[in-house]
């Protein structure tokens, strides 16, 4: 049975960290590899979009202590566990959806999302992604570390499935579930440069997790 975004979170945060980091291919680099890639300089202002307990800023703030973070995740339980381990950072959580909070323009050094986004269609993506451009700073950019599918013929494979999935369950409504619709590589950068990013890197992958940076 399909599970509502937070509901699927929340029932599974007692072990998050250490299912994150050990079942998943290559979490142990990349939660690190993608800590490196944001801003080193003090003051730096990051954006977290589904930051979920941290992983990633647990590296980031290791490697600078004295940047602002601005984390927005669905589940208030996810927050919360964020919320304990950080308690002398400069950050500040936001409990909804990064497809509905609106972001202040030209504000942020840098923004990242990891393991998140492969939850959602093109066309969601790049109402965000725009919005996204727009709240980075003219020399800015976008770390993007997440799952993809490896063709066009999965990706397609991915979003039948979860249409029969919620036909057969009877969902007629638009909330989240927790679901895996990743993109292709290839469609997640035409995406980003459809939201006038400008220039979109592909930097490394971990089997089917990728890094990509996409500049203003």
């Amino acid at each position: 049975m399909l599970e509502k975004m937070n509901d699927f979170f929340k029932n599974r945060l007692d072990g998050y960290d250490e299912h994150m980091l050990n079942e998943i291919e290559g979490a142990k680099e990349f939660y690190p590899y993608t800590a490196a890639l944001l801003p080193m300089k003090h003051g730096a202002n990051v954006l977290d979009l589904g930051c979920g307990t941290g992983l990633e800023l647990e590296y980031y703030f290791a490697l600078n202590s004295e940047t602002s973070v601005v984390g927005i995740d669905l589940s208030p339980d996810m927050l919360a566990e964020l919320k304990q381990k950080f308690p002398k950072r400069k950050i500040s959580l936001i409990c909804g959806s990064y497809f509905d909070i609106s972001f202040e323009e030209n504000f942020f050094d840098a923004a990242v999302s990891v393991e998140s986004l492969h939850h959602f269609t093109a066309e969601a993506k790049l109402g965000l992604y725009q919005k996204l451009h727009t709240a980075l700073k003219p020399e800015g950019y976008f770390i993007l570390t997440d799952y993809f599918a490896e063709s066009e013929a999965l990706e397609r494979e991915y979003f039948e499935r979860l249409r029969k999935l919620k036909e057969e369950q009877g969902i007629v409504h638009d909330a989240f579930y927790h679901y895996d619709t990743p993109l292709t590589v290839e469609h997640e950068i035409d995406v980003l440069k459809a939201a006038d990013f400008s220039k979109v890197e592909v930097l490394r992958n971990w089997g089917a997790t990728y890094s990509v940076k996409a500049f203003v």
